[in-house]
């Protein structure tokens, strides 16, 4: 059982993990970060396929939030200006445009800086997210 939201990402991407250090350095969530290959997905209640395709944002209560919704939840936890943003990333239409760029960036982010062809996302939308 979680005692802290958990936020999951995928530890072979080095763009995901250059994003999670920044984040860890400059927003500092309150929660643990933890690449999903280290993480007991069953337990969680989450798929391989759907870790591979988003971040996720997993309350103590069991609770999945993923990609532009995880990354919002991460904010609200920073506290300071960061939950500000966060806040935002929550309200229509902002959430909206929020999800579109998150699903832009998780497509394509084998070619953002310290991308590699490790980091290509499967090209089908899990079940469940």
């Amino acid at each position: 059982m979680l005692t802290q939201p958990l936020l999951v990402f995928d530890g072979d991407c080095g763009f995901c993990t250059t994003s999670v250090k920044f984040a860890e350095r400059r927003v500092r969530p309150r929660c643990e970060i933890v690449p999903w290959q280290f993480t007991d997905l069953e337990a969680l209640g989450v798929t391989q396929e759907r870790a591979e395709y988003e971040a996720l944002w997993v309350t103590p209560a069991g609770t999945v939030y993923g990609g532009a919704q995880a990354v919002a939840k991460a904010l609200l936890s920073a506290g300071r200006g960061w939950s500000v943003l966060g806040a935002l990333l929550m309200l229509p239409p902002v959430r909206w445009a929020a999800h579109g760029v998150y699903r832009l960036i998780a497509d394509n982010r084998h070619r953002m800086p310290g991308g590699t062809a490790a980091c290509a996302v499967p090209g089908r939308r899990p079940q469940g997210s």
